[in-house]
């Protein structure tokens, strides 16, 4: 199948950073169209339905640290998709949080909902939004490039911004045989990412977790520990949402579910009370969930022939808002 309208720009991935590139560049009249692998819009703003409830497994909330940013948080919270939960986490001791006055934020119906309101707005501008389309190569083509995806889609177009983890990234350059100077390659092979491992566990009975119902630990084994219907998006069941750390993920990340729901209901225990179950459960993983180490700018041009832009949440700043700041910037620099 191939492409019949012309395109300005091809966007690979359907993430926090794509759409916010896609929001910038439909506002301004090109032809858009983001292209992604999963089955609906996000990437790591994901939320899963799970028993009669439903989970954050990814990104679990966002902050705000620059006023750009700032700026689409207010226009979200001025129409009622986000809402500040909390201003900082109990560390599971009896010492009070000290709060450090940055909110952070959650989003009504979940995480997910974020992106698919995105996506509904750049959809209005007339961007295009095609999920289940794995792009398997980005190659020169004349003075533009062409991408194929797995299901023999060929889509040629004037520019490219690429979103994806840098590894994933590298690869799609590579099978199309895209030439890279020592630089680019060297800037993208440095950049790193710590997996994640997460359960979601439907708990019948009482949690017992401090306010606001979530406790963060770094340094422990399981770092994260969050009750879904107290953050407000799971209003028909309890659902808890557990997030090992990075190095706990990295150690078990191929081990079998069985033994790995075993491991993440050790550490949900405590927090149960006595005569509380767990009803269901799954195991999701994040292989590219944490950069480690980052590119040190929002974005990074390729020297090509035409324009070919890189960034995500390895670019300049990590998570959900260096996602964002990454996808903006894309959307000025291409323009």
């Amino acid at each position: 199948m191939t492409q019949t309208q012309p395109v300005d720009v091809v966007i690979v991935g359907a993430g926090l950073c794509g759409l916010m590139a896609g929001a910038v560049l439909a506002e301004r009249g090109l032809r858009v169209v983001l292209l992604d692998k999963g089955r609906s819009v996000g990437g790591r703003l994901a939320t899963r339905r799970i028993g009669a409830g439903c989970a954050d497994h990814g990104a679990q909330f966002f902050t705000v640290r620059s006023p750009i940013f700032g700026a689409w948080v207010e226009r979200w919270r001025a129409s009622g998709i986000v809402y500040p939960w909390a201003t900082g986490w109990s560390d599971g001791s009896l010492a009070a949080t000290t709060p450090d006055g940055h909110p952070r934020y959650a989003v009504r119906g979940g995480m997910n909902a974020l992106a698919k309101h995105l996506a509904a707005q750049v959809a209005e501008q007339g961007a295009e939004i095609l999920t289940d389309v794995r792009v398997t190569a980005v190659a020169p083509q004349g003075d533009g490039w062409l991408l194929t995806s797995h299901d023999g889609r060929r889509f040629t177009v004037a520019a490219v911004v690429m979103t994806a983890p840098a590894p994933q990234t590298l690869a799609l350059l590579d099978a199309g045989a895209t030439p890279l100077t020592a630089n680019d390659r060297a800037s993208l092979a440095r950049i790193c990412y710590a997996p994640s491992l997460c359960g979601l566990y439907v708990v019948e009975g009482e949690v017992q977790l401090p306010a606001p119902g979530a406790v963060q630990r770094p340094a422990a084994d399981f770092a994260w520990i969050a009750d879904n219907r107290r953050k407000g998006i799971s209003p028909d069941a309890t659902v808890i949402t557990v997030h090992a750390s990075s190095e706990w993920s990295a150690a078990h990340y191929d081990a079998p579910d069985a033994e790995l729901n075993a491991a993440f209901e050790r550490a949900l225990r405590p927090w149960l009370a006595a005569d509380a179950w767990i009803a269901e459960e799954q195991i999701k993983r994040w292989r590219y969930a944490a950069p480690t180490v980052l590119h040190p700018e929002r974005l990074l041009r390729i020297e090509a022939h035409a324009p070919l832009l890189l960034g995500g949440d390895a670019f300049g700043a990590s998570r959900v808002e260096g996602a964002a700041l990454s996808g903006l910037a894309m959307g000025s620099e291409m323009m």
